[in-house]
């Protein structure tokens, strides 16, 4: 008798849901199969609609009743939420249909998203003891309008209660899980993981939410994890995630980012004082007050440096990194002497000098792999920050080495080739199999495919894309008087239904006020102004409203019907041209042969372009206009490079057929 297959469990999950059968999504569920088969590496780009979560999670669902454990790791900490609470339940109720077993899965993320039971009991003084509940305490703060201080000790009063609510109750102590807080508050309940004294040296190391989770994920089919902790895995030996044959990377176009951002550390004089004062109770005076003064050497070296990539000649920084990793070295002797292994806060104190240590010691050694640079920040001022020039090679030896990996996104494809993507994690050119050739006939070590399974969207139908060749190119000027005019008449003809995707958040507040000033009938919602979660209720509950913003909103936005019906782009998002760490990345292609723009800000432009005018056309009922306000999206030779990033609308430069478009999808004409 036949096994049953990957694709009657997904047949299975479809009629569950009351859905139809979608080429793509059993175009993709097929590649998926075959590259867990093959172990060939696969890219598979599956657009907006296809259903890719349930197009992999068949055939996982397979491979798990066979024994065979399978990582999935996604973009965000929301994303896991989302597979591990709606379409992972949905794909294991029909393996147990189809297959007669049901795989069990887990979500695994970072120490710091569990609270630290270390830090929750022993910071609890026997005077905090008190009748009113912490929750209590919190919402009487909070309403009578109580001090900073205040909230904020009620907060973690409230948090430590539910810590030993969530240990009673065998529960994990998730941040998602805990009552309303602020992150100063969690930070007094949880640890960093360089802080963390492991299982075998804390008194509650038998207890450890962050012990149980992996405990769990140990005893898991199915692990649901995040870029982040699958970088760090990589980074730290194979220590993070429980060992498994199969890895599927959903949200793939971040990847890079995410792995650049776990790979990355920062170093600011608040930081070097904070760690300073904790350790200074062990230190001799002499040393306390060198390890201050460290503090001194660094901003007086930052206050005097560019805003740039440090070099060889900036010597004064580079002497105060040396300076802070020798005396680093020497605190951390000075903490490891007599009685250290009974002292909890100095062991802690210990593990976060140890941490400076390494970050100073990264930064003076300016590592041909390494970009330091110098960045500043809105409230505290200038810090350095080291990132890995890039993150292939970590990708290829520590992740693809070892597993049989799919990558999956809607955007994948940049300029209508995947080898830009694949090059940016490790994955060759020159390795990529053939359609229809098979691994043994392909030498090199890394051997990948890819498909695209397109989307089950009429794009060019259901879509316009209108490029305002007329208006003037960006300037760093910021948005131009003529492009604020533009948005105003494209709003007004839209009756409002607008989301506004800004290069920056000075352009997106021009744009609002504009609008305001010209359009009061019409409600524009800014971000910024509050929180993005109200601010998208908002923009779903009332059709006539339109909302801007920036970067956060360009990926992850899913608002289908009349609510958006035109997406506006004020210009290519290209990163900023004082990057340095993009200035980096393209001068190491320049100086290998390649072309840098192209590879780096090109890619990027493209990626983020195709992730924003997805914006649109969520259901095969939307309707809609995507505007760019960019010229040189038609004018500039590499305009059409972007154009093959984006999904395929109709093309027209000509204002007055959008406004007419417009009004019509509102029901004006």
């Amino acid at each position: 008798m036949a096994q049953p297959t990957h694709s009657e469990v997904l047949a299975a999950a479809v009629s569950q849901l009351g859905g139809a059968e979608r080429t793509g999504q059993v175009a993709m569920a097929d590649a998926v199969a075959e590259a867990f088969e093959s172990g060939v590496h696969l890219m598979v780009q599956a657009g907006t609609g296809t259903g890719k979560s349930l197009g992999y999670l068949a055939p996982i669902m397979v491979r798990s009743a066979a024994g065979e454990r399978v990582v999935i790791a996604t973009a965000t900490l929301a994303l896991q939420a989302q597979l591990a609470n709606t379409d992972i339940p949905v794909a294991l109720d029909a393996a147990d249909a189809v297959l007669g077993t049901r795989p069990s899965h887990a979500i695994l993320k970072g120490r710091s998203n569990y609270a630290c039971l270390l830090r929750v009991r022993d910071g609890v003084p026997d005077d905090q003891q008190t009748l009113l509940s912490g929750e209590e305490l919190a919402r009487t703060a909070r309403r009578a309008g109580a001090d900073e201080a205040s909230v904020l000790g009620s907060e973690v009063l409230m948090l430590r209660e539910w810590a030993e609510d969530q240990l009673a109750a065998a529960e994990l102590s998730d941040r998602d899980d805990a009552p309303t807080h602020t992150p100063r508050a969690w930070s007094q309940v949880s640890v960093p993981v360089r802080e963390c004294l492991g299982a075998q040296r804390c008194p509650y190391g038998q207890e450890c939410f962050v012990e149980l989770s992996r405990e769990r994920a140990r005893r898991a089919d199915i692990v649901v994890t995040n870029h982040a902790l699958l970088a760090i895995d990589a980074m730290h030996g194979h220590t993070a995630l429980p060992e498994h044959e199969l890895l599927v990377i959903d949200e793939a176009h971040e990847l890079v980012s995410r792995v650049t951002g776990a790979a990355s550390a920062e170093l600011s004089p608040q930081m070097v004082e904070r760690i300073a004062r904790r350790a200074m109770g062990w230190l001799s005076d002499e040393t306390a007050l060198e390890f201050l003064e460290s503090a001194d050497v660094l901003r007086t070296a930052l206050d005097h440096a560019a805003l740039a990539q440090v070099t060889s000649q900036d010597e004064m920084l580079l002497h105060a990194f040396q300076q802070l990793r020798d005396v680093s070295r020497s605190v951390i002797s000075a903490l490891s002497g007599g009685g250290a292994s009974k002292d909890n806060g100095r062991l802690q104190a210990g593990s976060a000098v140890q941490e400076l240590f390494d970050v100073a010691e990264r930064m003076a050694a300016l590592s041909p792999g390494d970009v330091v640079y110098i960045s500043e920040r809105d409230r505290f001022g200038r810090q350095a920050v080291v990132s890995p020039l890039g993150v292939a090679g970590l990708m290829r030896d520590r992740v693809f080495a070892d597993n049989t990996v799919v990558l999956t996104s809607a955007t994948l494809s940049v300029g209508g080739q995947f080898e830009a993507v694949a090059r940016s994690v490790g994955l060759r050119a020159e390795e990529r199999l053939p359609d229809g050739e098979t691994p043994s006939e392909q030498k090199d070590p890394q051997p990948w495919c890819a498909v695209d399974v397109g989307s089950p969207f009429d794009y060019a139908r259901q879509g316009i894309l209108y490029v305002a060749e007329h208006l003037p190119p960006p300037s760093r000027e910021g948005i131009s008087q003529a492009a604020l005019d533009e948005v105003a008449q494209l709003v007004w003809a839209a009756g409002g239904r607008t989301l506004g995707l800004f290069a920056s958040q000075r352009a997106a507040e021009a744009a609002a006020a504009h609008l305001r000033a010209e359009l009061p009938s019409l409600t524009v919602l800014c971000q910024g102004e509050a929180q993005l979660p109200d601010l998208m209720r908002r923009f779903v509950a009332d059709e006539s409203i339109s909302l801007f913003g920036t970067i956060s909103l360009w990926q992850g936005v899913d608002v289908p019907g009349d609510t958006c019906t035109q997406v506006i782009i004020d210009k290519i998002p290209f990163p900023r041209p004082d990057d340095p760490l993009m200035q980096a990345r393209q001068r190491a292609v320049a100086e290998a042969g390649g072309n840098g723009f192209m590879a780096v800000a090109a890619t990027h432009a493209g990626l983020m372009l195709a992730q924003g005018s997805g914006r649109l056309i969520r259901r095969d009922t939307d309707r809609g206009v995507v505007a760019v306000l960019d010229p040189r999206l038609s004018t500039a030779r590499y305009g059409s490079f972007l154009r093959a990033s984006m999904p395929s609308f109709w093309l027209t430069n000509n204002h007055d057929t959008v406004v007419q478009s417009l009004l019509r999808l509102r029901g004006a004409v």
